[in-house]
């Protein structure tokens, strides 16, 4: 494999020669971590030691779809590419992390960037910290989810300490987008408004039916996991360069199951501060 080529999976063989380079666990390797120190230390607490930093990214165009302006609509090819771009980055990161060996990845955070490329072109980038267990889940079995890959999660290492302590165990994270298309109003229905302190109804309904899209789509790929729930969820809704009609409602969390019945909450402590 020459340094220009990628390897499996479109990660560069530039990535896969740095990640075996850490060799984890072997006396006088390093790991690298975009965990804070707490972070860190409580991912320990918790059983797990960090392998190295994995990232996964991808440029992608973004194309164009006809739209209809007064209608609302999905705007199904602009979803899927959104969807797709995403998970082709998620799918490198979690590549790298095979390279490692790891249990699982913590600390995910997945971003879109815009690029002076073209208007239609954005970076797609997963990153997080790649982490093995110590020992095995209680009960016996894998770390792994159902379908044999590392588990994902973008919670914060307080977060998932406490998910630990307590008894569930990330599956990997699940999400779902939709991009849609809000109609516009009438000329009559705008100056019939004016003045007037009145919903405007056509807008309420898209809006909802476009955040319930990308939740059902969150709520399936949890499904396929065999999830008991989703936690952390965050809701957003992004423009992009669409403009003010067409928005993006992008949904993500953390997909989790139990590890044990008998869950022990920490009790939390009081903390006193010093200053003033």
């Amino acid at each position: 494999m020459t340094k220009s080529q990628p390897s499996a999976g479109g990660v560069p063989a530039d990535a896969m020669r740095r990640l075996a380079e850490l060799e984890p666990g072997k006396p006088g390797s390093i790991f690298t971590s975009d965990l804070s120190v707490n972070e860190f230390l409580l991912v320990r607490e918790a059983g797990f030691k960090p392998l190295g930093m994995v990232l996964g990214s991808s440029i992608y165009h973004v194309g164009m779809q006809v739209r209809r302006w007064g209608k609302n609509q999905e705007l199904k090819t602009l979803s899927q590419a959104m969807y797709h771009a995403r998970e082709l980055a998620m799918s490198r990161m979690e590549a790298e992390a095979d390279q490692l060996g790891a249990d699982g990845i913590v600390g995910v955070r997945l971003t879109v960037e815009a690029r002076e490329f073209g208007n239609d072109i954005a970076e797609f980038i997963a990153i997080g910290t790649a982490i093995k267990a110590d020992n095995p889940p209680p009960g016996g079995g894998k770390w792994r989810n159902n379908k044999g890959q590392a588990f994902t999660s973008d919670l914060s290492g307080q977060d998932f300490w406490t998910l630990i302590r307590a008894g569930y165990a990330p599956l990997g994270m699940v999400m779902g987008t939709c991009v849609y298309h809000i109609a516009h109003q009438k000329v009559g229905a705008v100056f019939s408004n004016v003045g007037r302190n009145v919903e405007i109804e056509p807008f309420t309904q898209a809006l909802y039916d476009a955040r319930e899209l990308a939740m059902a789509r969150m709520q399936t790929e949890a499904e396929a996991l065999h999830a008991e729930g989703v936690v952390g969820v965050q809701l957003d809704a992004h423009n992009h360069r669409w403009g003010g009609h067409t928005t993006e409602f992008f949904s993500i969390g953390t997909a989790v199951r139990q590890l044990r019945p008998d869950h022990e909450i920490e009790r939390p402590t009081m903390v006193l501060s010093l200053d003033g």
